[in-house]
């Protein structure tokens, strides 16, 4: 076992089968999924990794002041969640959300503390770029955006009611999709909602997102530059949204007739807008989805085509039922949503008829991280990533007290500068104050997704 966990290292791409524009989907992949090629595997196990990151580093311990914040710092956090090519990025921004409305507990957690350090905001993930190294050994600079999703189990699905709204703050005026694109209104409200109240949501997760990025467009315009957004679950909704934003808003524009590819590869994705949304996505000419999905989750159907929705981009189906190493007969549905069982399939993928052998040096025992679908034989405990003693220590007085974060892990709002959108749309684009429209009287009713859906599964 290597300590890459086989990821995609920037040593790798050296020599590699396909161009680096062909992994990010210029060519829709063709001939790369199946059988997998080798080098794309091991990049959807970096964005997948890059995914995991936002997991093992969030603090949702509502005892605690700091819950809903990264523990780590920028400089540290590849380091601490021990991520296998924290040598070849580093962490430029960090991304906070607010809502204004209603969301699941899952998704937005808050301190019991009257001293929290915000009663509105939550940390939901990063923008990271290629070191120099990294750069100057493959030739490419990658800007990376990973977005964090739920961190229990999966009843944000009944919690969320599948509205679909026009992404007017999304949309510049003369769009040829506004007034016809919607998009579900939970996936737009996270992304776009400010809050004055708290310095970290003064600006919206999308401004927030869009001027790193931008900012980082700029610094390395000379280089090739491409753009990948990741996530998983409820962050991989948003990562395709926010891929499609920076490309029909120009972010990704670095001259007169000149645009970087963005693309999204996500895990596990609920469906994001309607077949107008689907259709203004696909003729974007930079802008390429891979939606990983394992066969026996059915989260990906949500909230359905019956209800209005599309399927964004091209597909890499594995089927976790495959693997010797996990439970045949698990009883817990979301083992089968679980990023790291999603990744350890991918792993070992040979194709729908082919033998599952690991194709890359990838401990098993990560399947477990936050899991326990992995079978008894393996020998690996249930749930393993956790801090040492839930984070309590022995204070000078001898009291037992959760552990202060150190000073350089402390949250430190986002700072705005500049415009965050391409000049030639900015005048008919803003985020500042998003509407959210009524479409009409009718609106959809929560649903009881998940024992509708699940009943009857093998």
């Amino acid at each position: 076992m290597d300590a890459s966990q086989g990821v995609l290292l920037s040593s790798a791409l050296i020599g590699a089968k396909a161009s680096w524009p062909e992994l990010l989907g210029s060519a829709h992949w063709d001939g790369l999924l199946d059988p997998l090629d080798h080098t794309l595997r091991r990049l959807v196990l970096l964005c997948g990794d890059l995914c995991q990151v936002t997991y093992d580093s969030f603090n949702s311990d509502s005892h605690s002041k700091y819950c809903g914040t990264c523990r780590f710092s920028r400089a540290t956090l590849f380091a601490r969640t021990q991520f296998p090519a924290a040598a070849d990025v580093s962490v430029a921004a960090n991304l906070y959300a607010t809502a204004a409305t209603s969301l699941p507990a899952g998704f937005m957690v808050h301190s019991l503390s009257r001293e929290a350090w915000s009663k509105e905001s939550n940390w939901i993930g990063y923008v990271a770029v290629s070191s120099d190294a990294a750069a100057a050994a493959t030739g490419q600079r990658v800007i990376y955006v990973a977005l964090r999703g739920t961190i229990r189990n999966l009843e944000w699905i009944d919690v969320l009611k599948p509205d679909l709204v026009a992404p007017d703050a999304i949309l510049p005026a003369a769009d040829p999709a506004r007034g016809h694109a919607r998009v579900m209104k939970g996936w737009y409200v996270i992304y776009t909602s400010t809050d004055e109240r708290s310095p970290f949501s003064k600006y919206s997760a999308r401004d927030q997102l869009l001027a790193a990025v931008r900012e980082l467009v700029g610094r390395y315009k000379g280089e090739s530059l491409s753009v990948v957004c990741t996530g998983h679950s409820l962050g991989a909704s948003l990562a395709t949204l926010c891929a499609f934003d920076m490309v029909v808003n120009g972010v990704s524009k670095v001259g007169d007739d000149a645009y970087i590819p963005v693309t999204a590869i996500v895990f596990g994705s609920p469906q994001v807008g309607n077949p107008e949304f689907k259709k203004r996505f696909d003729e974007l000419p930079n802008l390429r989805a891979l939606h990983v999905r394992n066969k026996p989750d059915l989260i990906p159907l949500y909230p359905s085509n019956l209800l209005g929705y599309a399927n964004v981009g091209d597909l890499l189906s594995v089927n976790s039922k495959k693997s010797p190493h996990l439970k045949p007969d698990t009883t817990n549905v979301g083992d089968y949503h679980n990023l790291q069982g999603i990744l350890h399939t991918v792993a070992g993928w040979n194709g729908e008829d082919g033998e599952f052998k690991l194709q890359v040096n990838r401990s098993v025992a990560l399947v477990n991280k936050s899991s326990a679908f992995l079978k008894d034989d393996n020998l690996v405990p249930e749930s393993w990533w956790v801090e040492k003693n839930k984070g309590m220590v022995l204070g000078p007085t001898g009291e037992w007290e959760l552990e202060q974060p150190a000073e350089e892990n402390l949250p430190v709002p986002p700072v705005v500068t500049g415009k965050v959108i391409a000049d030639d749309v900015a005048a008919t684009t803003s985020s500042k104050e998003p509407k959210i429209p009524e479409e009409g009287k009718k609106k959809t009713k929560g649903i009881k997704f998940l024992p509708a859906c699940f009943k009857g599964i093998n």
